[in-house]
């Protein structure tokens, strides 16, 4: 296996983390953006209430979007399994 293969293998598995991994980071993000706003403009300083319901968004995402989140992962294992002669030969 040379360096610039294990260069492209690490790229393409950085890619798949980031597309997996977007959703919840930007739902997450926004969400508590809009909740921390909600708190400065009423003056309200509990920690429950940005941490509760980003956590329920964070679940519900992760349960709504499983099957695509699986089938992604399952098709960049299919496709690294399959070319696997490509990497060690």
């Amino acid at each position: 296996m040379t360096p610039d293969m294990v260069s492209e293998l690490l790229r393409q598995l950085m890619k798949e983390a980031m597309i997996l991994s977007a959703p919840l980071l930007i739902s997450a993000a926004l969400l508590s953006f809009l909740l921390s706003l909600i708190q400065t403009l009423t003056s309200l300083q509990e920690q429950s209430l940005t941490t509760v319901p980003r956590l329920a968004a964070v679940a519900m995402i992760l349960l709504v979007g499983m099957p695509w989140f699986l089938g992604r992962m399952a098709n960049y294992t299919i496709s690294l399994l399959t070319d696997l002669h490509r990497y060690l030969g």
